[in-house]
């Protein structure tokens, strides 16, 4: 599907406009149709079905649940609902919406956001065609453990403090926004689900695309005008400094892992480290710029500062320890 999207910008950048695509200018215009519109079209087909499900939802009694357990068995509700649900790091930021809206607590929701963007059976099967099943297990066990001991953290510090005013007040009183809440009983017709629906997608859309244009629009300028083999030559030599080089220059560079994969088996056959790619594809994926602009809408400056160091730190964590173990690691490249 995604390849429609590569179609429509090539028609409208080389096509149309006539720019060449192997140019810095062309490639970063190339970058940002792409992946404008695959953004707003995951966000608007996404949003509206979020919606639609939230409206029927009874997220008071999954609260419930939880909050007779242990918060471990939250976190791994998160992780897990994560890694199930095909969400993109800009497109989860609804069920976030809801979830805390629905006062499910904000380590669970917190371990759903981190793992939802790195594990899915898309990221499974590519990377386990490519990879093998070694690294696609240690991949799988990493994100589960990133997401999890991140949601743990951000509840022992009570990161619902810094939440927007209006989620924050949500959290607290227990009502969703801009929808449907509590344990009513009541069940919506399909009528009132789709004008829920249509009516939260507005308003979600009202308020991110201004961010949306501002952070693809970086990372396009930096996609077009980064020289190709620059970051091979520069981080191909396995020093520690690198990993976490790799991870700041992975942030800024929006992609999904459909996108990065093909990356990772370039970056890996031309000799990086399987650690040092790991963390740059992983921070291009689940801390990319859009997603850190559409969560300023829901989260104050504060709290994301602290997601956004807690993901350095997981990443690099995670590049040293696969470039320790990576030689133990079976990759099937020819």
């Amino acid at each position: 599907m995604l390849d429609i999207f590569a179609d429509i910008a090539t028609l409208l950048v080389r096509d149309l406009l006539g720019l060449d695509l192997a140019s810095p200018f062309g490639a970063a215009a190339h970058f940002f149709v792409r992946s404008t519109t695959t953004i707003f079209t995951l966000l608007v087909v996404l949003i509206y079905v979020i919606a639609v499900l939230r409206a029927s939802l009874n997220l008071e009694r999954v609260r419930r649940y939880l909050s007779g357990r242990h918060r471990a068995v939250g976190y791994l509700f998160g992780a897990t609902f994560g890694a199930i649900t095909p969400f993109c790091s800009c497109s989860s930021v609804p069920v976030f919406i809801g979830f805390t809206s629905a006062r499910i607590p904000i380590g669970t929701t917190m371990a759903f956001l981190i793992t939802s963007p790195m594990i899915n059976e898309v990221a499974i099967v590519v990377i386990w065609g490519l990879l093998g099943w070694q690294f696609t297990l240690l991949y799988i066990a990493v994100g589960f453990a990133v997401g999890m001991l991140g949601g743990a953290f951000l509840d022992a510090i009570g990161a619902q403090r810094y939440l927007q005013p209006f989620l924050a007040k949500a959290y607290a009183e227990g009502h969703a926004v801009g929808g449907p809440g509590g344990d009513t009983g009541q069940r919506m017709t399909l009528g009132e689900r789709h004008a829920f629906a249509r009516g939260e997608t507005q308003e979600i859309l009202g308020r991110v695309w201004v961010w949306v244009f501002i952070g693809v629009g970086f990372g396009a300028a930096l996609y077009g005008y980064v020289p190709d083999g620059w970051v091979e030559m520069h981080l191909g030599s396995g020093d520690w400094w690198q990993v976490p080089l790799a991870v700041l220059l992975g942030i800024p560079l929006y992609t999904n892992v459909t996108g990065v994969v093909p990356v990772m088996e370039s970056l890996i056959r031309q000799g990086l480290p399987l650690g040092t790619t790991m963390a740059f594809s992983m921070s291009t994926v689940a801390a990319s710029f859009p997603e850190f602009v559409l969560l300023k809408q829901v989260m104050q400056w504060r709290l994301l500062a602290i997601v956004f160091v807690l993901l350095l730190v997981a990443f690099t964590l995670v590049g040293w320890i696969l470039n320790w173990l990576g030689p133990g690691i079976a990759i099937p490249l020819s």
